[in-house]
């Protein structure tokens, strides 16, 4: 179902929701026990299937089978396990609003701005921002948000679509963070995968190449998409 609205190219959230109420439906359909068992009912009523399928999509549950890495695979937070992201992504937001309100994000990026006249450089500029932010502020959403906003007009006053910019703040800012180990993305996984970052690193082909390949097409006009004109 997810596939499918993505091809239609339907929006995310409609998608995203379709695909999590398709899933609550399936669950009640093709596994009645486990419902059950969520709520604690003795029978499947359409009471106790709609308790189950809200608990599991908005709090925390867990299901016992014998197999511990089953068991670790089937308990999760739901929307509330999220909520910490969710506030981050939200003070970072708040952040790069004040910044640009006050003036203060403008005249940070207006030195760096008057080097990158080319497209190729303006990319450039932008992903070493990203990278910079992911090794000075230590979060993945702040080297996106920031970036973001300190660029946006930029890109416009160019000619060059949003896309662009949303792109390079990807191939630069998200990809990158997994490799400091100071940043939240590069210790979480280096305390799931029980590996250093800095060891781990050299093998990150892609997130050490993405960067490089995103400011080569900036340089070489490659898939570059210009504002249409109205």
């Amino acid at each position: 179902m997810v596939i499918a609205l993505i091809i239609k190219k339907t929006p995310a959230i409609p998608a995203l929701l379709a695909g999590t109420l398709l899933g609550g439906i399936f669950a009640i359909i093709f596994q009645p026990d486990v419902v059950i068992s969520i709520t604690s009912a003795e029978s499947l009523t359409f009471s106790s299937a709609y308790i189950a399928v809200i608990n599991a999509m908005g709090g925390e549950i867990s299901i016992t089978t014998e197999n511990e890495m089953i068991n670790n695979l089937l308990s999760t937070g739901g929307m509330y396990g999220m909520l910490n992201t969710v506030w981050l992504i939200i003070c970072a937001m708040i952040f790069g609003g004040a910044m640009e309100a006050t003036g203060l994000l403008r005249r940070v990026a207006e030195p760096i701005i008057s080097y990158a006249q080319s497209t190729g450089s303006l990319i450039a500029t932008t992903a070493g921002t990203c990278v910079f932010f992911n090794i000075t502020a230590s979060d993945q959403y702040l080297a996106i948000v920031v970036p973001g906003r300190m660029y946006a007009d930029t890109y416009k006053e160019k000619g060059l679509a949003p896309e662009n910019l949303s792109r390079t703040l990807e191939d630069a800012g998200t990809v990158t963070s997994v490799l400091v180990p100071w940043n939240t993305c590069g210790a979480t996984q280096s305390a799931v995968l029980g590996v250093a970052t800095f060891a781990y690193l050299p093998f990150c082909f892609f997130n050490l190449i993405s960067p490089l390949m995103t400011i080569a097409y900036g340089y070489m006009g490659i898939k570059i998409k210009k504002l249409e004109n109205k």
